[in-house]
């Protein structure tokens, strides 16, 4: 089994939007994200620690302007924090070992698959197609990535 962590030297190399959003709690700009129009069936791993967070099969268009996801692949990967910044009450995911700021969950997903949705920073994940799974260490989770006819 893999071990996950916070890696101070991965740290250091992320460029200035992602320690922005991993580190100091930003959000990117709505429509800006590098994964909001992806649909390749793979996984999102943590860019900091590498756990695995998301699976393409979860992904959808909320048009919120982010990635949104109906629910975590590893549930133990994502930690649910209360957040009342900005004059909200807000419920924000943070990744469990790397303790990465990933966006935040509401309640107006989808209502056939669970209600929730997972609004969350394309620079706080790092993109595995189904392909490179298996050699990057991720293949257990292979069974939660859709085919491609």
């Amino acid at each position: 089994m893999a071990t996950y962590e916070r890696n101070p030297d991965v740290i250091q190399t992320l460029d200035p939007e992602q320690y922005r959003v991993t580190q100091q709690n930003g959000t990117e700009r709505p429509g800006s994200g590098r994964y909001l129009d992806n649909k390749e069936p793979g996984i999102y791993v943590d860019v900091v620690s590498g756990e695995p967070l998301f699976a393409s099969a979860d992904k959808y268009d909320s048009g919120c302007g982010w990635p949104s996801f109906t629910k975590p692949v590893e549930p133990a990967h994502v930690a649910e924090l209360r957040d009342v910044a900005h004059g909200m009450v807000r419920t924000e995911v943070r990744s469990t070992h790397g303790d990465s700021h990933l966006g935040h969950v509401f309640p107006d997903g989808p209502a056939d698959r669970g209600g929730l949705r997972y609004c969350i920073n394309s620079a706080s994940l790092r993109f595995v197609h189904r392909d490179d799974m298996e050699a990057e260490g991720y293949g257990a989770y292979l069974d939660q990535v859709e085919d491609v006819a």
